[in-house]
């Protein structure tokens, strides 16, 4: 199955005739505008001349990306793909080899084909860096190969990007031949690892076949040399043998009505060297050698033939396989017999209807799975994927080209891992959202312990910054570093994977507990400052979260066994004010309720009372979860204030015995107004970076003031905010704090 490179028309000065070659690409393809095909190889023509003339003579026999253009197109027609698809492959190589730029392409031919060559270039990013290996590579086997081949997939936004980086990878493997043999190994291995199987999922079957052929001549020698010298001895006899088959055959099947096309069928090499490893049998025992494919045009035909050709020769039973009654995983049909031909030799005979072979070799349903490497997948993603592009294929021919095609398929499949590089090209796999912790504790416990920064393709990134597939990671280490705790913080986008927060808890749980439990400390009191939250009893606090002592709640914090959000929901439930109203006010004459009756106004449960009207107070904008306490207005209900106002606070003597208890509903679903203060130092855009928070969180903003101190470039910003609960404002104190010239960001107390 190796193909040889192709011979293009030429005039009589022995450059290509590009007129005489658009006629043959035409003669297969449908092209709806010959103008843009052509200009793209008179453009890449003229480009590979001025490098041949200039000093750097890197257009040669092999590195010619005029001829490689028209070689990627001529093998794109065999899988009949659109106009826009053969021009961008024309142009790749040298777009590739920057000799002419991606935005002159878009604008000289539209974005649809630079996007194309772009998607490919990005494909490319496998080969700029160190060859794939079968080396276990971060606990990894083969399971690295895997890795790179997902990679691949999840870049692929539209399948044509795939069709013409295989075709790229075809020419490469068909022009290693002549290079020095270290550049050989490399592109053979690279295309044996990778681009073969990524054929083979996809169902391309012609462009797997050489891929696999080529890169098995190159990286077994003597196993490939042994096995062509087998088929070469008997390819006359072979050959003759076949057509007389043939003959009978189809002379037997027209008899029965039944209009054919019979072809022998090539096995290719590696398939049969496969064969023989596999089932540990000489050259003589591979039946299929001699093979035979029937092409019908009906379902039915296929069984008549089949009694046709048992009815000629014996079959050999254990070699008969039923695909149409029972298809293969990924569809594919066909019957498949072994039958003890003329003169006893072993034919193998394949029987399908045309529109099954226009699947099995466009690519729909061929063989995923079958004889396939995978045969342990247990449908992911990365699958789906796969059987969303096979069915891309058979889309693209119903649909038609253009950008309408792609908005159509593109998106479909949602991804659930990237793939991203380490600097020696490993391929790293990773759930979606991963940051640069998550990627430094993936490659090794210490590189995430000492991190301090990273980048991506050379260039420093925050260590909040999203993974991307394809992305090339760098991770900058201290030495002694370690983890920190603001890690550990949800709130703050550091780390995304559980994987990774159990590896930095489990560091700080090794930690010294007095460092703990001095980390934790600080901690608590700077948050209980922040959320305004004050005369807090931490004794009875760490008790009520089932911690023996204050000190054990701190060093748990410290090692992060417990989150701060935990303590300061249980302060907010245990702070008591400074003092206890006298005596309860009797309110059923207002109510007419008994007074043994607890009932809920809103959000609002009253002790005490029945249906009353409440208001939250507007001084002291009380928030579920805050501690609060009720005040029987003459006019308005009961005014719903925090334990902590200081305007309750500094009640007059006689007032103090309006005040009820209450306590929140378990059933709010309202929002509730919060006053938050900022200092920063003063710049451009600091407001609206502040609103964009409140926007992603979904938070609405009542009012806000600024104050600007030009003699000390500060500026304070007061602003009222509506929550429907504690844990959030804690996220979003946590986001604006992490904002540049951000020096403090506290809830006030009273408005």
């Amino acid at each position: 199955m190796v193909q040889v490179r192709a011979v293009h028309p030429t005039h009589a000065d022995g450059n290509i005739d590009i007129q005489a070659w658009m006629a043959g690409i035409s003669e297969q393809v449908e092209l709806l505008d010959t103008s843009r095909l052509q200009r793209a190889c008179e453009w890449t023509q003229e480009v590979r001349d001025r490098a041949s003339e200039s000093e750097d003579l890197w257009a040669t026999a092999e590195v010619d990306c005029f001829r490689t253009g028209l070689e990627m197109a001529e093998i794109l027609t065999t899988l009949q793909v659109n106009e826009e698809t053969l021009v961008a492959a024309v142009l790749y190589r040298a777009v590739r080899e920057e000799k002419i730029a991606l935005k002159e392409v878009k604008e000289a031919f539209g974005p649809v084909v630079a996007q194309l060559i772009d998607g490919v270039l990005q494909m490319a990013a496998i080969s700029n860096l160190q060859s794939p290996t079968r080396d276990n590579i971060l606990g990894q086997s083969d399971g690295q190969l895997t890795n790179v081949r997902k990679m691949l997939v999840s870049l692929v936004d539209d399948v044509r990007v795939a069709l013409i980086k295989l075709a790229e990878r075809t020419c490469a493997i068909r022009a290693v031949k002549n290079v020095d043999r270290k550049k050989r190994y490399l592109v053979s291995r690279e295309v044996f690892d990778v681009y073969a199987p990524l054929a083979h999922r996809l169902g391309i079957g012609t462009i797997k076949w050489e891929l696999e052929d080529l890169s098995f001549r190159y990286l077994k020698p003597n196993a490939y040399k042994e096995i062509a010298s087998f088929l070469d001895e008997r390819r006359m006899d072979r050959q003759d043998y076949i057509e007389r088959v043939l003959g009978n055959l189809t002379e037997q099947l027209t008899h029965a009505g039944i209009v054919p096309d019979i072809s022998g069928r090539a096995k290719h090499i590696y398939s049969i060297w496969r064969k023989m490893q596999r089932k540990n049998i000489e050259f003589s025992q591979v039946y299929d050698v001699r093979a035979v494919r029937v092409l019908v045009p009906e379902l039915t035909d296929c069984y008549t033939a089949l009694g046709i050709v048992h009815g000629l020769w014996r079959n050999i039973p254990q070699e008969f396989d039923d695909y149409i009654a029972t298809p293969k995983e990924n569809g594919y049909r066909s019957l498949h017999t072994a039958v003890i031909g003329p003169e006893g030799k072993v034919v193998e005979i394949q029987i399908r209807t045309f529109a099954m072979h226009d699947e099995a070799e466009l690519g729909v349903c061929a063989h995923w799975l079958y004889k396939g490497t995978d045969l342990n997948s247990n449908g992911n993603s990365y699958d789906d994927k796969l059987s969303w592009l096979r069915q891309v294929l058979e889309w693209h021919d119903e649909v038609g080209d253009g950008s309408e095609f792609v908005a159509q398929v593109k998106g479909d499949v949602e991804q659930d891992r990237i793939y991203v590089f380490t600097p020696d090209g490993h391929v790293v796999d990773l759930p979606t959202g991963a940051t640069p912790i998550d990627f430094a504790y993936r490659v090794h416990t210490q590189v995430g312990n000492t991190c301090r920064g990273a980048k991506i393709h050379g260039r420093i990134v925050p260590l909040t910054y999203s993974l991307q597939t394809g992305d090339q990671v760098s991770i900058m280490t201290a030495k002694g570093g370690a983890p920190s705790r603001d890690w550990m913080n949800p709130n703050l986008g550091y780390v995304h994977a559980s994987r990774t927060r159990s590896k930095i808890s489990h560091y700080f749980k090794q930690q010294d507990k007095d460092k703990n439990c001095t980390a934790g400390r600080l901690l608590v009191e700077r948050e209980m400052r922040r959320m305004a939250i004050a005369g807090v009893d931490y004794g009875k606090l760490s008790t009520s979260i089932n911690f023996k002592s204050a000190d054990d709640m701190y060093a748990a914090l410290g090692a992060g066994d417990l989150r701060l959000a935990q303590i300061v929901n249980a302060a907010q439930q245990q702070v008591e004010p400074s003092f206890k109203p006298k005596k309860q006010l009797d309110l059923t004459l207002l109510a007419g309720k008994s007074k043994a009756a607890s009932s809920s106004s809103g959000d609002i449960q009253i002790a005490g009372v029945g249906n009353l009207l409440t208001t939250l107070a507007s001084c002291c904008k009380p928030v579920p979860g805050d501690a609060i306490m009720g005040f029987v207005t003459l006019n308005r209900g009961v005014s719903v204030h925090r334990q902590d106002c200081l305007n309750i606070m500094n009640m007059a003597e006689q007032d103090r015995q309006r005040i009820i208890d209450v306590d929140w509903s378990s059933q709010s679903e309202q929002t509730y107004p919060v006053n938050i203060f900022i200092e920063a130092i003063d710049r451009p855009g600091l407001l609206s970076e502040v609103i964009m928070v409140l926007g992603n969180e979904q938070v609405n903003l009542g009012n806000v003031n600024t104050q600007v101190d030009k003699t000390t470039h500060s500026a304070t910003i007061a602003m009222t905010i509506d929550i429907p609960r504690l844990d959030l404002l804690g996220r979003i104190l946590d986001k604006i704090s992490q904002l540049p010239n951000v020096l403090d960001v506290r809830r006030r107390k009273n408005g």
